[in-house]
Formats: structure tokens, sequence, C-alpha cells
């Protein structure tokens, strides 16, 4: 059985058919959900344990190395998980073309923008 008989109609005239990239897809939004939890429960705990939640309590949070690499780790696997979650709700949703690219377009370049300024401000206040 060849490739055109397991495709539709529709999809042999347009030249569609499996990509095989949806499954690492899937699988790297799954681990980036995996990491994100116990980042998101210390995160959470850390900060309510903080004497006070004034601004110097907070830089000094962040110069503690373990908290500097937590935080750098937490950024960059949440703008991944919601560049990738974005992504599919535009694949799904969006039916013009032109549209679609534009989106997963501007997604991408926000989340690479929003990863970059969170970087270079948690690591300019820690060194």
């Amino acid at each position: 059985m060849n490739n055109q008989q397991l495709q539709s109609n529709l999809s042999t005239v347009k030249g569609l058919g499996s990509t095989t990239e949806g499954t690492a897809h899937f699988i790297y939004q799954r681990i980036t959900a995996l990491v994100m939890i116990p980042l998101v429960f210390w995160l959470c705990f850390s900060l309510a344990l903080l004497p006070q939640m004034d601004y110097v309590s907070l830089i000094n949070w962040v110069k503690n190395p373990l908290n500097t690499i937590l935080l750098i780790i937490s950024m960059i696997a949440g703008f991944y998980h919601l560049q990738m979650g974005l992504q599919v709700i535009i694949e799904d949703y969006v039916s013009s073309y032109p549209i679609k690219l534009m989106g997963i377009l501007l997604v991408n370049l926000s989340c690479i923008f929003l990863t970059i300024a969170g970087l270079y401000a948690t690591l300019k206040i820690s060194l």
C-alpha cells in the first residue's frame, strides 16, 4: 500500500498529508508541562515564605543563585510551553492561511522577545 492510497482525495490533490512533526510537538509540550509543575510549586511557596513582599526582599531573593537558576529555567520552559500551546490553537482554529501564518509568527517573535527580556532582567538583578 503506498502513501497515495492512505490519503483522502482532497489531501492528495492539495499535496497535504502528515508531516510527521506533530508527535514531537506533542511530546515537547508535555515535557515542558511536567517541568513546570514542580517549578510553579517552588515559585509559589518560595515567594509565600518571604518575610516581606517588598522590593529589597524580592531583589535579595533573586540574587540567590538557586533562585536565579530555577527562575531562568521557569521562564524558558514557560514561554516555550506558551509558544507551543498558542501555535496549536492558531493552527486548529484559524482557517485563513495568511492570518494563520502571521499569528504563528507573531506568537513566536513575542515569546522569543519576552524570554530574552526576562532572562536579561533576571541576570541583571542577580549579577
